[in-house]
């Protein structure tokens, strides 16, 4: 069991590491074809995942996933940050939300065609998708990722570009926000890892029963994204980064206490409840960090992808390594309780400067 925390930690490490590559990357090639790039990279995966043949094979993947997805995510965010954005945060309330809108469809598609040609036929399918949707991103990003600006870049200034940065984010007015994302983003390791374990393996929820639910979880989470994203454009990335860091918090909390009486919709009603937290928690860390760095769009969209699969990379160790002699339950509780216990002294932080 603990393999699985450490699968995730192949996944997102990479992609934390290789983040700034390419971000200095970015002033090199068109940031568009950076993003389509990545996505051909997840459909190399697909590919790889019908060939696989060894363990070994099986973990290289899940890296090349992780370089695969730095590749979109720091090129996506870049392109995103260098637009003239009226509310970062409601922007970025969009680019978080996205993934529903597929996960809402995905597993009802992924069971028709697991029932239909088994494993193999789903990663086919997604080739297919991928190689598709590079296409259709390099045709909708290239005009906007144009406009960035070029500046002749090498080396030396990209050096001298993060410790900018970085001494910008480590103001006292941004600092205490952006590192108790990190341990929201800790506490999301440990559920990135282990919360399909816990329905499989504490409640004895059969597979259809897991793809129902998380069909039925996106489908709900749809008309409630849409209401964040209103909130989010109401409110600071400051104040959105310890509210929904503390919802996240005190949901998973709640989640373990109640795993006794716990059911398909309370399951789904908490789930709900922390997702909740966890959206507007990130879409406010790139919206600061958008705001604060809205002259490098670049080294911003690199800077807040190492952020989150940093955090989810250390989350899906440290679950990885404690699960054995943890259970479920604990988990889930002190993650909760160590978010809530951060979100105070952030807050405390932030009082005095």
């Amino acid at each position: 069991m603990p393999e699985v925390g450490y699968t995730y930690l192949l996944i997102y490490l990479p992609l934390a590491l290789f983040s700034p590559v390419v971000g200095f990357l970015n002033h090199k090639i068109n940031p568009a074809i950076l993003t389509s790039i990545g996505i051909l990279g997840y459909g190399v995966y697909a590919l790889g995942m019908i060939l696989i043949e060894s363990p070994a094979l099986f973990f290289f993947w899940q890296a090349l996933l992780g370089i695969s997805a730095a590749l979109f995510f720091v090129s996506a965010r870049a392109i995103l940050m260098g637009c003239p954005l009226e509310n970062p945060g409601r922007a970025f309330g969009w680019f978080y939300s996205a993934p529903f809108y597929a996960d809402a469809i995905a597993p009802a598609v992924g069971a028709v065609f697991v029932w239909q040609f088994g494993f193999v036929g789903v990663f086919i399918l997604s080739l297919i998708i991928t190689f598709l949707t590079a296409i259709y991103c390099f045709k909708s990003l290239e005009k906007s990722a144009r406009a960035l600006p070029d500046i002749g870049f090498n080396l030396k200034i990209a050096k001298e570009k993060y410790r900018e940065a970085f001494q910008t984010i480590k103001n006292k007015t941004v600092l205490p926000f952006i590192s108790f994302s990190l341990t929201v983003l800790f506490l999301a390791g440990f559920y990135k890892s282990y919360f399909v374990l816990f329905l499989k393996d504490e409640l004895y929820w059969s597979q259809n029963l897991i793809l129902i639910f998380i069909s039925v979880f996106s489908i709900l989470f749809l008309p409630l994204s849409l209401r964040l994203i209103k909130y989010l454009g109401e409110g600071k990335g400051e104040e959105d980064i310890i509210k929904g860091g503390t919802t996240a918090g005190l949901f998973s909390v709640l989640f373990g206490t109640a795993i006794p009486f716990l059911n398909f919709f309370l399951v789904l009603l908490i789930n709900l409840g922390r997702s909740t937290g966890n959206l507007i928690c990130s879409a406010g860390r790139s919206g600061l960090v958008s705001q604060k760095l809205k002259e490098d769009p670049e080294e911003a969209g690199a800077i807040d992808t190492i952020f989150a699969p940093l955090g989810v990379a250390l989350g899906a160790l440290v679950s990885g390594l404690i699960i054995g002699f943890l259970s479920y339950q604990l988990l889930f509780i002190l993650g909760g309780v160590l978010v809530v216990i951060t979100s105070l002294f952030a807050r405390r932080r932030v009082a005095r400067t």
